[in-house]
């Protein structure tokens, strides 16, 4: 099947087209995020449009992937692009039209594909006017629907909480004369989830987009909720204990245990209203959980049961920590073990982290090698799966210029943390088109590296060998056998730097092995089974009980 110009020449739908009466759809669905500033831009303002991502589409489907998340294109001040909601029900006009968006909808659908949008809702923009109002006096209807504090006797915070941005989470208003709570940004402030006229008004929101055939969400940051009503200080973190998966080393928000400020008990309740709002529609969600302490146990408990969220994503593969086969096997028994009912959302790289074809290998001689087995692994775990866009094609981070930067995060702590916009470049369709075929603008909101264009989606397309067709392998192999998508898990006992696991779904059982390191393993098995014809994934073969892997191969065989 081939792409030309954003169309396929055959409309065979995505592999969800046999799921639409599934209410299970999302369990080991693969999630393909757009950042829609950075993927296509078609009235050549330089800024990617939904209008783009409706051209785009064949392409995902092509690759294989069952549904999209969009980052947010809801109007906005855009201090935060887009994480800092104005009007949760209407289209920025930066991004388009609704009618632009029930167009992209319908074309989706008709591709196979699900929609899920960000749904950004422990904060808001301070240009709503719902804060518009709350900051005008204290007794007004919506007075409480942020979180507001009066100053300490010497006029400081009320506590010592920290933003995720830098410094206090707490920012003085002169017409209340109170402080209010921001996590993030100060034009971000959070809404207060203990009333309940919040919880209320933000589910109707929810519903307005479900309504309009919205399939999921993805939450942002969905353990910042509710903080404690208390306000207590945060305790202090020592040095050992400092974790950076969250924020950067260079960010104080290190140095405390976030104890009071999120993560808060009463968290689990909500969930329960917003599951049952989705199974009116047999939507589902994936949450967000940025706890550098507590993220996989929060993960566990956000997701048991089936009256809770379907499933979550932690940072525990977001981090700059190199992935080993070690690693990987550790961090999945984690999540087993606390939540065996649970169901988990794995992702290497998205819009907030340093792209992981330069997180991890960078460290690398093989860099392909290494990228196809990160491939073959996340699409191999039990769990659903995020890819970011430009991830199939093997884009590294951007290094940027200071005045390119337009992440106010990156400006704040610039030099030793650059932020977020190096994963944030445009998409790169054409090596042989200006701006990678993103736009015809003269200079995009973030500029292309030259060094994409070389990796760009017409580069690999229909190249064997190349890292795009052996996403599209891979993805057509999951999807050809169910017990990837929605099978158990059981890891096997194997050599240094090999991975090996055991995926079994009504009756069908199959041994995964996959070399992580850069040089030959021998695994022995006590049965090797037979190997998989239809395997993408090569550079091992079998005899007995011995798998014998080269750099970064991968066996599979049915027992």
């Amino acid at each position: 099947m081939n792409i030309v110009y954003g169309t396929l020449q055959d409309e065979t739908p995505g592999s969800l087209t046999q799921q639409h009466d599934d209410r299970d759809w999302w369990r080991g669905t693969v999630i393909y995020q757009i950042y829609p500033r950075s993927f296509q831009d078609t009235n050549n303002d330089g800024i990617g449009d939904l209008q783009g991502i409706t051209r785009r589409l064949p392409y995902i489907a092509d690759l294989g992937a069952d549904a999209i998340w969009i980052s947010p294109f809801f109007q906005s001040p855009m201090e935060d692009f887009g994480y800092d909601v104005s009007d949760y029900r209407k289209v920025d006009p930066m991004f388009g039209t609704m009618a632009d968006f029930d167009a992209m909808i319908a074309e989706a659908h008709r591709l196979g594909l699900k929609v899920m949008i960000d749904q950004v809702i422990s904060h808001s923009s301070d240009q709503h006017h719902w804060f518009r109002h709350s900051r005008m006096d204290r007794t007004n209807r919506y007075a409480d629907w942020y979180v507001w504090a009066d100053a300490k006797p010497d006029g400081t915070p009320p506590n010592n909480w920290l933003s995720i941005f830098g410094g206090s989470a707490w920012e003085w208003d002169t017409r209340r004369e109170q402080y209010y709570l921001h996590n993030f940004l100060k034009s971000q402030p959070d809404l207060n989830f203990h009333n309940p006229d919040v919880q209320n008004q933000l589910l109707d929101e929810v519903r307005f987009w479900l309504d309009r055939g919205v399939d999921g969400f993805r939450l942002d940051t969905v353990n910042f909720y509710f903080h404690s009503a208390g306000l207590e200080d945060n305790p202090a973190l020592s040095v050992d204990e400092r974790n950076a998966s969250i924020a950067p080393s260079v960010n104080p928000y290190n140095y405390q245990n976030h104890i009071y400020s999120k993560s808060q008990p009463e968290n689990v309740e909500f969930l329960r209203r917003f599951r049952a709002l989705l199974d009116e529609y047999g939507a589902a969600a994936v949450g967000e959980v940025g706890d550098a302490q507590m993220g996989l146990d929060l993960v566990a408990q956000y997701t048991k049961g089936d009256d809770l969220l379907q499933m979550c994503y932690a940072f525990d593969f977001l981090e700059p920590t190199q992935l080993s086969a070690e690693r990987v096997k550790r961090v999945v028994s984690e999540f087993e073990a606390a939540a065996p009912d649970g169901w988990s959302c794995w992702a290497f790289s998205n819009h907030d982290v340093v792209r992981h074809a330069s997180r991890w290998a960078d460290q690398v001689i093989d860099r392909d090698g290494f990228l196809k087995m990160t491939a073959t692994v996340i699409l191999t775990l039990r769990g659903s799966v995020c890819l970011y866009q430009g991830e199939e094609l093997g884009l590294t981070e951007a290094v940027l210029d200071f005045e390119d930067l337009q992440d106010p995060y990156g400006i704040q702590f610039w030099p030793t943390f650059k932020g977020r916009d190096g994963c944030r470049t445009p998409m790169v369709w054409s090596h042989n088109e200006a701006h990678g075929g993103f736009s015809r603008a003269p200079k995009p909101w973030l500029p292309v590296p030259p060094e994409h264009l070389t990796s760009a989606a017409n580069v690999q397309t229909g190249q064997d060998g190349t890292l795009l067709e052996h996403y599209r392998k891979m993805l057509a192999f999951r999807s050809a056998h169910p017990v990837f998508v929605k099978g158990e898990i059981a890891f096997h006992d194997a050599p240094e730097g090999v991975l090996a696991f055991e995926r079994s779904f009504e009756g069908e059982r199959v041994l995964v092995v996959v070399n992580a390191s850069e040089h030959a393993k021998t695994a022995t098995f006590e049965h090797a089974g037979t190997a998989m014809n239809d395997s993408p994934h090569g550079g091992a073969e079998a005899s007995g009980g011995q798998v014998r892997l080269q750099p970064y191969g991968a066996y599979f065989a049915t027992l």
